[in-house]
């Protein structure tokens, strides 16, 4: 792809989740990270007869309002492991969901992580970033708020 028509990105971003009717969620632009993470402040395996695994999460997508918590079901699609923010070796169940961020919208695979301690919910890497986005790291909060 052409990288004039790459959409620039700040290290910092909001971005929508369609297919759950969540808008405006900050999330941190991680080109250091492969995977994308998706925090649950916790979360539940169960089986289902006709999805099989699935993951009830509980999120907190605004931490300065704790009392606004989500409730999500997700198919599993697999575990994976993947290297914590310490680190350390983790096995973590991902799903697969819509994202949009600025005018592009795509599929994005994360991994179930607890992020409560971190000041971002969310993290994008770089499999979700690549082939649509240019990220300059000196901006943040570059594409404008959609309704």
């Amino acid at each position: 792809m052409a990288r004039e028509s790459l959409l620039v990105i700040g290290w910092k971003e909001r971005v929508s989740f369609p297919d759950w009717a969540i808008r405006r969620v900050r999330v941190k632009i991680d080109t250091g990270a492969r995977t994308s993470a998706l925090g649950a402040d916790f979360y539940n395996l169960s089986e289902d007869p006709l999805l099989g695994q699935v993951v009830e999460l509980t999120i907190t997508f605004d931490r300065k309002r704790p009392e606004r918590q989500m409730s999500i079901r997700a198919p599993v699609l697999g575990q994976a492991i993947v290297c914590n923010s310490s680190g350390m070796r983790e096995q973590r169940p991902f799903i697969e969901t819509t994202v949009r961020l600025g005018s592009v919208t795509k599929m994005v695979r994360f991994t179930i992580a607890n992020r409560t301690r971190m000041r971002f919910p969310v993290i994008l890497g770089r499999r979700a970033l690549a082939g649509d986005f240019l990220i300059d790291v000196e901006r943040a909060f570059t594409q404008k708020r959609r309704r």
